[in-house]
């Protein structure tokens, strides 16, 4: 039990040391550290790029704020004979490793998955890069950008008279961190369960769990030779499904992929008589009529403010939502109410907002002990304190620029 009577973290005494880049990597690190592993953090004496990507206050970057949390922050120069053998010492009892290097990297620095089980055989290691381990493109730069490129996601995104639209945020590489995150719980458990006490490498590319995601695209092409292509809003395989303008401008995202749904939707518009059409029967017949649906739901919510077509949506049990921006989010009831925005202290800008632990557990919460930490912070607590080095010793590699 921890303070206040509160139950263990799921994760507590797992120790994972986290030496990955930017974004797939190092969020697998944070899924881990909210649910209570501690996270080693290895970044290169220079810096993660994260701590000067995109949007910062008073030179805080808050993407790091976000990405390093829960998090004790070393340095440490893996291309020196020094700073691998401290990268061993700190893998010596460690549960997880994550790195995002290139394929051969890690060979080239004694640090490759063979060499690390020889004295940590129980070693779970998250390989995370763009294309994988093999193959020909293995040894290209790989970012989410390019995964959500070749994996098919950009390609049926957007509207069929404009070009393929890549998405503005990290998809990508959220959706390999996820995927690396719940793998790393795989072998852990096999670990223990089967495997006796073995680990294993687990080679993450960032476009395959994406294209796994896209649904059944090979199967559709394998027996039927359909390419998906670009429908906006709309979907490929039920209607009605849109978004749809209210009469104050706000827009609503509809979807009735349920038959009764569907049902439902158009005796709220006033069209109950089209649910007994043989071709509203089925997503079939109604995806030969979405554009005639389409205009009815529009017409309908055009002629009326978005609080009247959420009542009356509400009432009837449609689905709908208004399509929120982020101030749209910060001021939403069902957000406040679950606490999906957390408010953390940060030692330089005081309260700050950010996405809270997901998913929500409720015999063994995650939590959120701190944001991202500074630039080797933890170098004298890790490295002194729990790994021996004498201060001389620390002294004198971070004079060589090993940390």
């Amino acid at each position: 039990m921890t303070e206040a009577g509160a139950p263990s973290a799921p994760l507590a005494g797992l120790k994972v040391v986290d030496a990955a880049t930017l974004f797939a990597g190092p969020v697998v690190g944070v899924l881990l550290g909210d649910f209570g592993a501690d996270v080693i953090k290895v970044e290169h004496p220079r810096g993660d790029g994260l701590r000067s990507l995109g949007w910062n206050k008073d030179g805080v970057s808050l993407w790091w704020a976000h990405v390093g949390r829960n998090k004790r922050c070393v340095t440490l120069t893996l291309s020196k004979s020094r700073g691998q053998e401290l990268m061993k010492r700190l893998l010596a009892d460690a549960d997880v490793f994550i790195e995002n290097f290139r394929p051969g990297t890690l060979e080239r620095w004694n640090l490759a998955p063979d060499v690390l089980h020889e004295f940590n055989p129980g070693l779970v290691i998250v390989r995370t890069t763009g294309f994988g381990q093999t193959g020909p493109y293995a040894t290209r730069p790989g970012f989410g950008t390019l995964a959500e490129s070749i994996s098919g996601y950009a390609y049926i995104n957007g509207w069929p008279d404009r070009p393929p639209a890549l998405p503005p945020f990290a998809l990508g590489d959220g959706v390999a961190a996820l995927t690396g995150t719940f793998s790393a719980m795989f072998a852990l458990w096999w670990r223990e369960h089967g495997g006796a006490g073995k680990g294993q490498v687990i080679d993450l590319s960032i476009y395959e769990p994406l294209f796994w995601l896209l649904g059944p695209q090979s199967l559709v092409f394998d027996q039927l030779g359909v390419v998906q292509e670009r429908t906006g809003n709309s979907a490929p395989f039920t209607a009605p499904r849109n978004a749809y303008q209210a009469k104050d401008g706000r827009w609503l995202g509809l979807s009735a992929s349920a038959q009764s749904i569907a049902e439902r939707v158009m005796v709220i518009v006033g069209r109950g008589e089209l649910v007994d059409e043989p071709w509203f029967a089925d997503h079939a017949g109604r995806l030969e009529h979405a554009e005639e649906l389409d205009e009815i739901i529009q017409g309908w919510i055009g002629q009326r403010t978005t609080e009247e077509v959420l009542e009356a949506f509400a009432e009837a049990e449609g689905a709908i939502a208004p399509i929120y921006s982020i101030a749209d989010i910060f001021n939403d009831p069902q957000y406040e109410a679950r606490e999906t925005i957390a408010s953390v202290e940060h030692e330089q800008l005081g309260t700050i907002k950010m996405p809270n632990v997901i998913p929500r557990m409720l015999g063994t919460p995650g939590r959120i002990s701190h944001p991202g930490a500074g630039l080797g912070e933890h170098n004298h607590e890790i490295y002194v304190g729990e790994l021996g080095l004498s201060e001389a010793e620390l002294d004198e590699l971070r004079a060589e620029n090993v940390i």
